[in-house]
């Protein structure tokens, strides 16, 4: 059995277009986490090209072989930390992905693309096909993007296929930071609870210099449903939580409470 996991959620400012800045910041931050014990530490969507839903953050978007990309993987091989860190990526047909990169030491960087891309997002934001599921230390993870939570069957098939934490990074603007923790709880623990999983989540904080105001969050949420650990500060700051095996075992193992074995997807599909 794996051992448990400890996880690093930043709750950080990503203001746009200040690359190098943000670059700097989330340096820093992977280092404080390391010498805290993080094996892994997730920053919040966009967090190193900030968010914007107008159409002239295309400029702002970054391919994967760039050198943004290559500073995110040599800081991973530096630190041997994974880092799970966002940016606007374009590919070579100039789409643009709201994406967030997965740099472990010494390997290539992986990508999720957000599959969900919500409304105001829509036109500009090229919906991602593909549900990628990464592994650190025996740990299997997956990541979906801020409006990717709201959608149940994505977190029942990343389960499905053997996930054991599901990162959520946001850039969800609006309200305060105890108003958007009222809102997760409507419906990341329902997330966690249903498929037997940990769900970790971060907000970026401050503003993003075009007019958008972030309040600042993390929170992470045991396999069944009950809130672990929290920070409503609206400050930036990192949540540490220690991932526990024996929580997962003490749901997967229980006949009453692991609900994933027991779907009914025969009924589920439609016959239209």
């Amino acid at each position: 059995m794996a051992a448990d996991l400890r996880i690093a959620a930043v709750i950080t400012e990503a203001p746009l277009g200040r690359f190098q800045a943000n670059l700097d910041q989330a340096a820093a931050w992977v280092r404080r986490t390391k010498d805290e014990g993080a094996r892994l530490v997730c920053f919040p969507e966009m967090n190193l090209s900030g968010y914007s839903t107008r159409a002239a953050v295309r400029r702002l978007a970054q391919p994967l072989d760039g050198p943004l990309v290559d500073q995110i993987a040599a800081l991973a091989t530096e630190t041997r930390m994974v880092i799970l860190a966002g940016l606007v990526e374009s590919d070579a047909r100039q789409r643009i992905f709201a994406s967030h990169l997965v740099a472990f030491p010494h390997r290539p960087v992986a990508v999720y693309r957000k599959t969900h891309v919500a409304p105001p997002e829509m036109g500009i934001y090229t919906p991602g096909q593909a549900l990628p599921l990464f592994e650190i230390d025996g740990w299997r993870f997956g990541i979906q993007l801020c409006y990717d939570a709201h959608f149940p069957e994505l977190a029942t098939r990343m389960a499905l296929d053997g996930v054991d934490i599901i990162f959520c990074p946001h850039a969800s603007p609006r309200g305060t930071p105890q108003d958007k923790l009222e809102s997760w709880r409507r419906h990341l623990p329902a997330r966690a609870f249903d498929n037997g999983v940990f769900v970790v989540a971060c907000n970026q904080t401050g503003t993003n210099g075009e007019g958008l105001r972030f309040p600042g969050l993390a929170v992470a949420i045991g396999p069944s449903g009950q809130i672990l650990a929290q920070d409503v500060s609206g400050q930036e700051g990192v949540l540490y939580v220690d991932l526990k095996r024996a929580d997962l075992a003490a749901v997967r193992r229980h006949r009453m409470r692991y609900f994933l074995p027991n779907r009914r997807p025969d009924l589920y599909s439609s016959s239209a």
